[in-house]
């Protein structure tokens, strides 16, 4: 029967009308599967065409739907994306409520119940889906300046991802990231990174070169900074940290210091993957070499870890299961490494309170637009020394985003990212 002509087909279909109209939902079920065997639709089309043929027309009716997430909730979750540098829906949603209230509180958010209400309901699928359009950016793969350290290595136990079983805050693993400009030539700024493992909290410190010096008191900066002590410290092989003016700094206070396999960037995967959202993507590839530069990298930081520490939700991968060929990973619920910090029993009642009121203290959107000034200068000063030949150039201001711009090699690439509040009103 599925050879029927379309005449016959809207035939049998007005000739069924009559009784589906008045039959019982069960017997419409029926009525339905027979219509789908006398003409080959699926059941889908098969209800379209009784619902075109009731209304006498040949197209299906098309009911509109009213669109929940208009406008007026675009435009405010445009400011708190940009604010937060532009997360995943599932690191923001998670974060919504706090976010919200945390901009209310400093008068950076002003919008209706109902306005606020679908801003907290909105799920992370919607909110990647609404802003599509300002997520795709040019990515930029990095170089590495690690060099091998001395024979000391030896004496150092490496350890791999797999073998982070420490379930307790302050085992951390540091990372250094180089400002040449790609040129590697003479000294240059560096940025040490260090992550904790257990919570995410993550501190960037601008050293003068790599030297030796620099790294241990940067590191003695950052063990005055924790709000937990530090317990070890995880690193690459480069002779910056593979030494005994280090590794002797580690054994006086207790440290656990290990490193990583030669070659095997997944055993650091936790500072690793904060190079690029914590270091460049904020600073970018530019040459900063001057006591000025270095001055306004560490005004830059001292901003930046408060806003990625208390600001930034991260997620964290809670199990991986593989079937064939395919890997399943799950996640944890995002939050940010102070909500983890307050929620271990493990930290004293007076560091939590400490934490708090810094907290209540903090405006995400005072911290986004500090952050773009430090920004704003770094490029004045570095671009007015680029060598000739490698011209360093801006592209025009995106209404959400701050445009960081670099010179490697030959050619010129540029890095996005969300400006501060006062300019997505």
């Amino acid at each position: 029967m599925v050879g029927l002509s379309m005449a016959q087909r809207k035939a049998v279909t007005k000739e069924m009308l009559k009784r589906y109209a008045k039959a019982p939902k069960a017997e419409k079920g029926r009525m339905l599967d027979e219509l789908c065997a006398l003409t080959g639709w699926t059941r889908r089309h098969a209800r379209r065409a009784l619902a075109a043929a009731a209304q006498g027309t040949t197209d299906p009716p098309r009911r509109p739907r009213d669109r929940t997430y208009g406008a007026d909730v675009l435009v405010p979750l445009r400011r708190v994306w940009a604010v937060l540098d532009g997360p995943s829906g599932k690191r923001l949603a998670p974060f919504m409520e706090e976010i919200v209230e945390a901009l209310e509180r400093c008068g950076e958010l002003d919008v209706t119940q109902e306005v606020r209400g679908k801003l907290l309901a909105v799920s992370s699928a919607t909110i990647d889906r609404m802003l599509a359009a300002e997520r795709a950016r040019l990515r930029v793969k990095g170089r590495s300046g690690t060099k091998p350290g001395s024979m000391l290595k030896r004496q150092i136990p490496i350890r791999t991802f797999t073998e982070w079983t420490e379930d307790r805050p302050g085992f951390c693993e540091v990372d250094l990231v180089g400002h040449d400009g790609g040129n590697p030539a003479g000294e240059f700024c560096q940025t040490l990174d260090l992550t904790c493992v257990k919570t995410g909290w993550t501190e960037p410190r601008a050293i003068k070169t790599k030297a030796q010096r620099w790294v241990r008191e940067a590191l003695e900066d950052i063990e005055r900074d924790l709000p937990f002590p530090l317990l070890g410290i995880d690193c690459d092989n480069g002779g910056e940290f593979i030494n005994v003016e280090l590794f002797d700094w580690c054994s006086d206070r207790g440290i656990t210091f290990t490193r990583s396999r030669p070659y095997r960037k997944n055993d650091n995967c936790f500072v690793e993957q904060k190079n690029w959202p914590v270091v460049r993507q904020q600073v970018g590839y530019l040459r900063y070499d001057t006591a000025e530069e270095l001055e306004c990298l560490r005004e830059l930081y001292s901003h930046l870890r408060r806003y990625i520490n208390f600001f930034q939700p991260q997620m964290k991968l809670v199990a991986k299961t593989r079937q064939g060929a395919k890997v399943t990973k799950r996640y944890d619920l995002a939050r940010t490494p102070y909500q983890r910090v307050m929620a271990l029993p493990e930290i004293p009642g007076q560091v939590k309170e400490a934490l708090t009121e810094t907290y209540r203290s903090l405006n995400p959107a005072q911290l986004k637009r500090a952050i773009g000034r430090c920004q704003d200068r770094l490029i004045a000063m570095a671009t007015t020394k680029t060598r000739p030949g490698k011209e360093v150039s801006r592209p025009p201001d995106h209404p959400f985003r701050r445009t960081m711009s670099w010179t490697r090699g030959s050619r010129t690439s540029f890095v996005m990212q969300p400006v501060d509040a006062s300019r997505t009103s």
